[in-house]
């Protein structure tokens, strides 16, 4: 199984939108800052949204369809319906 995720971080105000299969991990990578463009961020990333998908190019293709919109009204407006699309995620 694999998820596309995002991520808030309170740090910098901003959403980050990847994918992966395994989220624990993926999460204390970009928390570490050993992603580039999540750097800013750490150690502040948080999910806000996971999506579960069946296989990798799925995960792929949905992550690429949700940046292609370029809107953080978009992101709000997807995590705001998470029994449509996928869930809310509090931690």
């Amino acid at each position: 199984m694999y998820f596309v995720y995002i991520l808030f971080s309170t740090k910098t105000n901003r959403y980050y939108i990847g994918s992966t299969d395994n989220l624990e991990s993926r999460l204390k990578h970009h928390n570490a800052g050993a992603t580039p463009s999540t750097r800013s961020g750490a150690p502040y990333w948080d999910f806000k949204y996971i999506e579960s998908l069946n296989d990798r190019t799925a995960a792929l293709k949905r992550e690429l369809e949700i940046k292609k919109k370029k809107s953080k009204r978009y992101i709000e407006w997807l995590i705001s319906f998470p029994k449509f699309f996928g869930t809310r995620a509090s931690r």
